[in-house]
């Protein structure tokens, strides 16, 4: 295994691994050197995979990672064993070559780090007191934490509790031969240790493109898309992060070429081919390619083929060509962003789903006309939003995509504030059946409209066969897997909910894994 190299950047990063990237971004990168980050653990909390922090930890090289729940974010970097690694500041050494080891408080190894006299006098230099947090009342080696602070970095020092008092030269302890190396380090976003990490998960982090050193000889790339608002009626506004211009996505008039201006051109594309679900579709008399009456709550939504939920096929073009990344894209296709954490299917022109019911339509959406002619143009008909939730069957493929339902309105009193992306699928259900109860005859249409039908993304050798339609219910035709399969895989079936235009991937603990906007 080859080791580790990189340099601090206190409040920033340690080499590539830069506070405020993606947590897909951080993991592709760790994947693709296997020689120098031989194993990686994740750690997440199954019931609230998307709201509680996200830990990514490196055992073979010391580090342990944090990244926030809904933004998956990357908050903390600590370096918990300085031996696993060759960390530099300013040029200088932060564990010096022979470094110095002592017993840690459980006598049951060693702990080798830089020393206070190294980081106080030559390192990085003096700072004001740091704090003294006292070992746990169970804690029978009576080893607490002494962390001495800089803006953006802190190591930590075990100091016994009874070598500890508030008017103790803290100076002369740690330096002294009796004084105990650094046991970690923790680089973060902040003045002071104190102080930041009361809003660690919660505060707004600088934009990557600031920090030259990752930047360097690096093409330029577009801004990162940081929400998805949903309007109704195939319009969605993308957000960026440091941005104050939105992009608006018009599903049916928006054309390959504004999504290549403004998007970037796409990571991959996939050729659309998977028409499992296809079934499910209403059948009309006409032939001509127009969807139902806006009344009609078709599902051609419930083709979920999600793209990049594929590896690469025959009909995958990762290396797309150069005209189809300008946007001349010359058949129906999926336009791959992992970078922003979505696809977007780029085919003929069919109408979008009608208008949300509390919205009332302008004259301008009125008279929107949608040409149905199929050797017109192509244009985007669908996006899908992917959560990248921890323990899915497509995690990783995509970073996380935040979204929004701008039209819905949460209960008066409720804690909910909007609902998004983190919301509990109960509580969109609820919402979005409150909001649409109208255009529907009575409970017994709406329930039947609205059911849920189970995908299993785990199936099958090849990649075209990842998705396919249990039935109605769980325990209909494949049956149950047995739990040892499903602990081995994560999270296994998920579940589709339908309504006007949108389609939502449900995972069995109620988050949100997927949403398909048309």
């Amino acid at each position: 295994m080859s080791l580790f190299s990189a340099q601090v950047h206190p409040g920033r990063a340690l080499g590539f691994l830069v506070l405020g990237a993606s947590l897909h971004e951080i993991i592709t990168r760790i994947k693709a050197e296997p020689q120098r980050f031989p194993k990686l653990d994740l750690t997440y909390e199954p019931v609230a995979p998307v709201d509680e922090p996200v830990i990514l930890s490196l055992p073979s090289n010391g580090i342990r990672l944090r990244f926030d729940g809904p933004q998956q974010r990357l908050r903390l970097i600590e370096v918990l064993d300085f031996t696993k690694n060759k960390l530099t500041y300013n040029d200088r050494e932060v564990l010096r070559s022979g470094g110095t080891a002592s017993p840690n408080g459980a006598g049951t190894g060693h702990l080798t780090g830089p020393t206070f006299r190294h980081i106080y006098k030559s390192l990085i230099g003096p700072t004001f007191p740091g704090e003294y947090i006292k070992p746990e009342a169970e804690d029978e080696t009576g080893m607490g934490l002494y962390v001495l602070s800089y803006p953006g970095v802190a190591f930590s020092f075990p100091i016994h509790k009874s070598s500890w008092s508030p008017g103790k030269d803290v100076v002369s302890l740690l330096s002294s031969s009796a004084g105990q190396p650094a046991s970690s380090m923790a680089i973060f976003s902040g003045e002071s240790w104190p102080e930041a990490r009361d809003n660690l998960f919660t505060q707004t982090l600088e934009p990557l493109k600031t920090f030259a050193p990752l930047t360097k000889g690096r093409e330029p790339v577009a801004d990162e898309i940081g929400l998805v608002k949903l309007y109704g009626g195939g319009k969605l506004e993308l957000i960026r992060r440091f941005n104050n211009t939105p992009f608006w996505i018009l599903l049916g008039e928006t054309t390959p070429q504004e999504l290549v201006a403004e998007l970037g051109p796409p990571d991959a594309i996939y050729r659309k081919n998977d028409q499992k679900m296809s079934i499910h579709k209403p059948r009309t008399a006409s032939s001509t390619g127009r969807r139902p009456a806006s009344t009609d709550l078709r599902d051609d939504s419930t083709d979920t083929d999600q793209s990049s939920a594929h590896t690469a096929t025959d009909d995958s073009d990762d290396d797309s060509g150069e005209g189809e990344a300008a946007g001349n894209v010359t058949g129906e296709c999926f336009y791959n962003y992992f970078y922003h954490g979505f696809d977007v299917l780029v085919s003929t022109p069919t109408s979008p789903s009608q208008l949300p019911p509390s919205k009332a339509r302008s004259q301008q959406e009125n008279n929107r006309v949608i040409p149905t002619d199929a050797t017109a143009r192509l244009v985007a008909t669908k996006v899908i939003l992917h959560g990248n939730v921890p323990g899915s069957y497509p995690f990783n493929r995509h970073r996380r995509c935040r979204w929004e339902i701008e039209y819905l309105s949460p209960k008066p009193k409720s804690k909910i504030m909007s609902i998004n992306s983190e919301t509990p699928f109960p509580s969109i259900e609820s919402s979005l059946y409150n909001e649409w109860k109208s255009i529907y005859n009575n409970v017994e249409e709406a329930k039947q409209r609205q059911r849920g039908m189970v995908l299993n993304r785990d199936w099958g050798d090849s990649p075209g066969s990842s998705c396919e339609l249990l039935g109605g219910w769980e325990d209909s035709v494949g049956g149950k897997r047995n739990a040892e399969k499903e602990d081995e895989k994560g999270l296994g079936n998920t579940t589709l909910f339908g309504f006007p235009g949108l389609v939502f991937e449900v995972l069995k603990n109620g988050t949100v894994s997927g949403v398909t906007v048309f």
